[in-house]
């Protein structure tokens, strides 16, 4: 049998995506925000701002953009796991 790496696995990639919305719930409570407050910022609804934090969105570049002036923090902040390490989306 074929060996896949783990970075590969649909359990790795969940398990990245809840890494990237602890890391947004972080900034966002180091900020003094509610979700609902940084909704506002980003011009999103709260239950949004939510999913992104539970890993139930992807963040997109873009959004990450987003995330990242609303909170005050650098893009690569907000990367985890195989993105980071291979500097994907870092200014």
């Amino acid at each position: 049998m074929a060996s896949i790496s783990v970075e590969r696995t649909e359990f790795w990639k969940q398990m990245d995506r809840n890494c990237v919305g602890s890391l947004l719930a972080g900034a966002r409570l180091k900020a003094g925000l509610t979700q609902g407050q940084l909704a506002r910022k980003l011009g999103i609804r709260q239950n949004m701002v939510s999913d992104y934090e539970r890993g139930r969105r992807s963040l997109s570049p873009g959004m990450a953009a987003r995330f990242s002036e609303a909170l005050h923090v650098k893009r690569s902040h907000l990367k985890c796991g195989a993105n980071r390490r291979l500097g994907i989306g870092q200014e």
